[in-house]
């Protein structure tokens, strides 16, 4: 073979330079681009989309995902009708998808007492139709919870009855239920998981429906969950694994603080105070005032701050509502509830992987922290941006990121088998 030639790279920055400005909308539209590895999106609807919509135009945002959902929900609809159930399932898949980022979106209308719930019913619409039209073998669950029931889907990957690995999948603190499938579901079902989706407290159906707010707590979530999948035959108790996106990586850990029935769990990424991606973007201040109690200079110089700036009002509207406090100062004050501290940490045996990337927007170093103070085993995994994995969750990068996860959880689950049975009489 001839010798290559040298060559000096020119950069051509369309990755690093985004496809907005603002971060919201960039970062939104680089969770859909990712998820068009697992059916989630189609690329070319999403950049048709963005073509029209031009950086913070809100309203023209959310309109243009409602639109397009709306229009593959009917075109699903027709296929279905017409005996096409695998052009249907991937339609109302992607319909979900698009009509989630309205729900996102519609948080900031200043209609969104009007359109927020009709939104999320027209996307779980589509997630259910989607859920009736697969090939996936699921069932819809209720598991007991308290004085009501948190509702999930049970996925299997054949309905042979063979008890099998489980993955509890823990959503984050705004992630529709349809954007677990191209972050870890889709992967899991196809390496041989059973696969549990559910909303937790706060989260989705419970919030928008029931009117639930997050709590900090978790283990009274997690171990209910548990308590639900050992009481199936088509469970292997001995192989129960969590995975954990965004602040569910705080949930979760706190939960595993307590719950030491799960063989291992991912963390993405590992969060042990929530309150720093809230804090970094308000000014010191307005933070002497918080911890010097001053709540109504607090809310006065709030409320103040928002006037000028109705990007921040959106944003910590939609962040705020599944607190369900009335006031600036109270939600800063119960969100800091939402602290792991190091005694705690410490009771965590369950062995765990924490992805690091780069560029972490909202959570920094925190998978360290976490690492650090973990009872048990502690894996973190850095994702780079020269690999494109780089941002909260490694948007771009699922593939790479299930690769490393399922690799580690597949090896971590026979490492405990191997446990089990030298443990056993000889």
């Amino acid at each position: 073979m001839p010798e290559l030639p040298s060559f000096t790279p020119r950069p051509h920055r369309v990755f690093t330079a985004g496809f907005y400005p603002g971060p919201d909308f960039d970062y939104e539209v680089r969770i859909l681009l990712g998820s068009a590895a697992f059916g989630c999106t189609d690329v070319g609807e999403v950049l048709a989309v963005i073509d029209t919509v031009a950086n913070n135009d809100h309203d023209n945002w959310f309109h243009a995902w409602h639109d397009l959902g709306t229009r593959l929900h009917a075109s699903a609809d027709t296929a279905m009708a017409a005996g096409h159930r695998r052009t249907a399932a991937k339609q109302y898949l992607r319909a979900a998808t698009y009509l989630s980022v309205a729900v996102n979106a519609a948080s900031g209308l200043e209609t969104a007492d009007e359109m927020l719930l009709p939104t999320y019913r027209a996307h779980r619409a589509s997630w259910d139709r989607f859920v009736d039209s697969t090939t996936h073998a699921v069932e819809r669950i209720d598991i007991a919870y308290e004085d009501t029931d948190l509702p999930g889907y049970f996925f299997r990957p054949t309905d042979d009855g063979a008890a099998r690995p489980t993955l509890i999948m823990v959503n984050g603190s705004d992630g529709a239920i349809s954007s677990q499938w191209g972050f870890g579901a889709a992967t899991a079902l196809e390496r041989g998981y059973n696969v549990l989706l559910f909303d937790g407290p706060g989260q989705q159906s419970m919030l928008f429906e029931n009117g639930t707010a997050f709590r900090p707590d978790w283990e009274a979530v997690l171990t209910p969950v548990v308590d639900h999948l050992l009481q199936r035959p088509d469970v292997d108790r001995a192989a129960l694994a969590v995975y954990a996106i965004s602040q569910g990586g705080y949930w979760a850990a706190q939960a595993l603080a307590h719950e030491h029935r799960i063989a291992a769990a991912i963390l993405d990424p590992g969060v042990t105070d929530v309150a720093a991606s809230w804090t970094s973007s308000i000014p010191s201040s307005l933070m002497k005032l918080f911890h010097a109690g001053k709540k109504s200079a607090f809310d006065r110089d709030m409320a103040i701050g928002m006037k000028f700036s109705s990007v921040t009002a959106r944003t910590w509207a939609f962040r705020a509502r599944p607190y369900r406090q009335n006031s600036y100062f109270d939600t800063l004050t119960e969100v800091y509830r939402y602290t792991l501290d190091a005694a705690t940490a410490a009771q965590i045996t369950t062995p765990l992987f924490l992805t690091e990337p780069d560029n972490e927007q909202f959570w920094p170093g925190q998978s360290k922290t976490l690492a650090d103070r973990a009872g048990g085993t502690a894996e973190v995994s850095h994702f780079s941006a020269g690999d494109g994995a780089n941002y909260h969750c490694q948007p771009m990068a699922r593939q790479l990121t299930d690769e490393r996860m399922f690799d580690w959880l597949g090896d971590t689950i026979a490492r405990r088998r191997e446990l089990d049975s030298s443990d056993l009489p000889r």
